[in-house]
Order: structure tokens, then C-alpha cells, then sequence
């Protein structure tokens, strides 16, 4: 990078969130709370789902799947933020900048499509549970799994290349907690066009696609349940599906508001609460809601933590 105006950015200073200083200590600890909360809850997941032989179905492993997904995508910003909120000098490295940025992306689409494949297999098993196990095969999972990370490799990389390929001047203040992209577009003194359009392009096939199918999931699995009436079944229903769609319109609503349809009224601070939404707050939720609410969750749970039994007589 040179020129007269540029000079080689070896590092980014990250201003984090705007807390007052009196009230940091309080933040530290919440958020410290919030992000032990996510590590355990998925953390649990993946070892119940792995210990119960009851649980060895394609629904729990892609669940499995999301709940490590949702784990490393906490630890891709969390970390991080935490370390800036003690430091004096909140500061990252460029090439630490853009690795960042690509596992924030990687594990953000994979949670995307994951999502999809979970609203599939529900899909699935309501509304055609007699060809279930032959629909939702092992295989079948498997290839589900295998072509999500695929996937989100190629759309990281993408758009990790094409922030490389761009030049920083002097100004090197990212006002976020992360390296964001759209953050990174603006500091950046060079033709960013092509970037914002593969943003756009690539953010309607990763983001309003998948967003799409899950609502239609979700609307043909209501169909289906109220075909045949019943006042349990109804209530389960709405309930199950009302919880997950809490979540999934947390997820996709932030991400989308803030890539596809950013607006020029929004300030650093809504983006930075959007931004928290998605980074901190649904990887935390997703334990409570796909599986504590899950029967045989909570059996296996129970089975983890129950004594033996001769330790009962």
C-alpha cells in the first residue's frame, strides 16, 4: 500500500461499546455471565448428545452441529471484548483482524444454513412421519452437514480476500467491539464497490434464502398440525414453533437489517446493540430453547447427574 496519503495499517484499534466508566465493571460481569452461560449450555449439548445412545439421531446431530457452531461463534467476538474492556489500549493486529472476520463469517452461515436443516428435519418429521427414517437418513444428515461447511468456507473466504485486497490510510478506529465488515468498508480508502455488491448478492443467497425456507417450514408444519385438531397438540405446536421463531427472527432480522438493508439514520450504537443481538445473545438462547424444552434432553440430562443405582441402595 502506498502513496501520499496512505500508510500501512499493521493494526486496528477496536473501541468497543460505549460504557461509562463507573459502569464497566458491572458490563464486564454480565457479560463475562453471558458467555460462560453459552460455552456451558452448548458445551452440555454436544456431550449429552454424544453420551446417550437415545439421542444418536440426525435431529440431535444436527443439533450437535449448532450447538458447536453457536460456541465458537460466541468465542470469535466474546473473548476478545472482554480482554478490550481490561485494557488500555483495545487493539488488533491487521492479519488478527481479518482471521476474525472470517471465522465471524464462517460460523455465522454455518449457524444460517444449520438453522435450515433443523427446520427441514422438523419439517420432515411432522409432516411425513411415516417416511422419516428414509427421507432423514443418516447419510442424508451427514451430506446436510458436509455441504453447510462447505459452504461457509467459500463465502468466508470470499469476502476475506476481497477485504484483503483493499487499503487502509491513517485512520485505523474501528467504533465496534469486532472487526465488522461493513465497519471495514469504512475505513478502507479504496474502491469498496465491488465489496458491497458481493455483500448484497451473496447475503440474499446465504441470509433471505435460508430465512425464507424456515418460515415456510414452519408455516406447512402449523398446516399440518392443525389439519388435525387437538387442543394439546395446538398449544405444543404454536409453542414449539413460536419459541424457535423467536430466535430464528432474532437471528436473520439483526443480520439482515444491519448487511442487506442498512440505513443511513443508524447510529454506532443501534449497530452495536444489533450487532449484540445476534453475537451474544442467540448462541446464549439456542441451549434454552432447542433443547432444555426437549423431553429427551431433559431425560438425558437427568441420566448424566442421577447417581448410580448402587449408590442408592
Amino acid at each position: 500500500m502506498t502513496g501520499q496519503n496512505q500508510t500501512i495499517i499493521s493494526q486496528f484499534l477496536l473501541l468497543g461499546l460505549p460504557i461509562p466508566p463507573e459502569h464497566l465493571l458491572l458490563f464486564y460481569v454480565l457479560f463475562l455471565t453471558i458467555y460462560l452461560t453459552t460455552m456451558l449450555g452448548n458445551f452440555l449439548i454436544i456431550v449429552l448428545i454424544h453420551l446417550d445412545s437415545r439421542l444418536h439421531m440426525p435431529m440431535y446431530s444436527l443439533l450437535s452441529n449448532l450447538s458447536f457452531s453457536d460456541l465458537c461463534f460466541s468465542s470469535v467476538t466474546m473473548p476478545k471484548l472482554l480482554q478490550n474492556m481490561q485494557s488500555q489500549v483495545p487493539s488488533i493486529p491487521y492479519a488478527g483482524c481479518l482471521m476474525q472476520m472470517y471465522f465471524f463469517l464462517f460460523f455465522g452461515d454455518l449457524e444460517s444454513f444449520l438453522l435450515v436443516a433443523m427446520a427441514y428435519d422438523r419439517y420432515v418429521a411432522i409432516c411425513f412421519p411415516l417416511h422419516y427414517t428414509s427421507i432423514m437418513s443418516p447419510k442424508r444428515c451427514v451430506c446436510l452437514v458436509v455441504i453447510s461447511w462447505l459452504l461457509t468456507t467459500f463465502h468466508a473466504m470470499l469476502h476475506t480476500l476481497l477485504m484483503a485486497r483493499l487499503s487502509f490510510c491513517a485512520d485505523n478506529v474501528i467504533p465496534h467491539f469486532f472487526c465488522d465488515m461493513s465497519a471495514l468498508l469504512k475505513l478502507s480508502c479504496s474502491d469498496t464497490h465491488i465489496n458491497k455488491l458481493v455483500i448484497f448478492v451473496m447475503g440474499g443467497i446465504i441470509l433471505v434464502i435460508p430465512f425464507v425456507l424456515i418460515i415456510v417450514s414452519y408455516a406447512r408444519i402449523v398446516s399440518s398440525i392443525l389439519k388435525v385438531p387437538s387442543a394439546h397438540g395446538i398449544h405444543k405446536a404454536f409453542s414449539t414453533c413460536g419459541s424457535h421463531l423467536s430466535v430464528v427472527s432474532l437471528f436473520y432480522g439483526t443480520v439482515i437489517g444491519l448487511y442487506l438493508c442498512p440505513s443511513a439514520t443508524n447510529s454506532t450504537m443501534k449497530e452495536t446493540v444489533m450487532s449484540m443481538m445476534y453475537t451474544v445473545v442467540t448462541p446464549m438462547l439456542n441451549p434454552f430453547i432447542y433443547s432444555l424444552r426437549n423431553r429427551d434432553m431433559k431425560a438425558a440430562l437427568t441420566s448424566l447427574f442421577q447417581p448410580p443405582n448402587f449408590l442408592l441402595q
